[in-house]
């Protein structure tokens, strides 16, 4: 008997059958070419692989969630999995904001620690208590793009009307003195076009496929320092897992596994991919240094950090947290 999808309401679909096959459901915003649907693919083909009659069902391009509605159904069990930016679900729970902070992360092998960190298991306490899980651990890069100059250091931005990715950039920015703009990223070239924005701050994914490359003078990737670190998980409704037998459960770990070294490399490829199509443009290259990042975080002490902890309870601990991370 084929499986069939129940209700929303339903976390499981466990139908009657001489296979007695389960279908899980995973939600995310992006097309099949993107890295994140990939690491959603891995985990699905795996899994079917393993032929422990589980069965997970993409849905992407917000074709069953919108982007920011996804972590409520997840909590809930309306949901099983989804991959999305846990900053996203920031209004539940303000500890996540912390997953989209300036100056917490340098570079990939950076955020790898961070995912095994005390600080990690801090966070994923906190989804426990929202019935969620994580399976996949990940971090994707971003960095900075001047019309008509480099950006490295604050000093670099006083004056200028910025687009940032996120509230805690944003607030890092103001500090340094820029004007701030916010706007969708689809909507970033235009204003570079026009002149509203003398620079921008967003993923290096973002960077490329909105070819931003266009109308920049110089770009400062994500290399061996990077600013702009973002959460990105591929998470899964923790009922729902402790529901699934034994094999099932191990076939979803180990394709978890997979997955994760993939997302891990691939971040990396992404980053060193958008340096070279700005390079091939003809944009200057322009690296982020130590000192410069130094710069960045004290900056951040000062106003991103600052506003972390008045907001949240707990926020000096789990900021204490993320920076004992070496």
């Amino acid at each position: 008997m084929k499986p069939i999808v129940l209700g929303a309401a339903a976390a499981l679909c466990i139908v009657a059958g001489s296979a007695g096959a389960t279908d899980l459901r995973l939600s995310h915003q992006w097309s099949n070419q993107d890295i994140r649907h990939k690491v959603a693919q891995i985990v699905a083909d795996e899994v079917a692989a393993a032929g422990v009659d589980l069965d997970i069902k993409i849905y992407g391009s917000s074709s069953l969630f919108k982007a920011s509605e996804q972590y409520t159904p997840l909590s809930r069990g309306q949901l099983d999995m989804t991959v999305l930016p846990l900053s996203y679900a920031g209004g539940q729970q303000p500890a996540y904001n912390l997953t989209l902070m300036p100056g917490l992360v340098k570079n990939h092998d950076h955020a790898a620690r961070m995912n095994e960190s005390p600080f990690m298991e801090a966070l994923e306490a906190k989804m426990a208590e929202d019935d969620v899980m994580v399976l996949v651990h990940g971090y994707l890069a971003g960095g900075f793009a001047g019309k008509d100059k480099c950006i490295t250091k604050p000093a670099d931005v006083q004056g200028m009307q910025m687009r940032a990715a996120g509230k805690a950039f944003e607030q890092m920015l103001a500090g340094a003195g820029a004007s701030i703009a916010s706007m969708a990223s689809s909507e970033i070239y235009n204003a570079m076009q026009t002149g509203v924005l003398d620079a921008v701050n967003t993923s290096s994914s973002s960077f490329v496929s909105y070819r931003l490359f266009e109308q920049t003078a110089c770009y400062t990737p994500a290399g061996e320092i990077a600013l702009w670190f973002m959460y990105q998980p591929l998470l899964m409704n923790k009922t729902t897992f402790e529901g699934l037998t034994e094999s099932q459960q191990a076939a979803l770990l180990a394709a978890a596994e997979k997955a994760q070294a993939f997302y891990l490399d691939e971040a990396k490829k992404e980053d060193a991919a958008a340096a070279e199509v700005f390079r091939a443009a003809g944009v200057e290259i322009a690296e982020m240094t130590a000192e410069d990042f130094e710069a960045w975080r004290a900056l951040a002490q000062e106003t991103s950090y600052k506003a972390f902890v008045e907001d949240v309870p707990d926020g000096q601990a789990l900021l204490d947290l993320a920076l004992a991370v070496e």
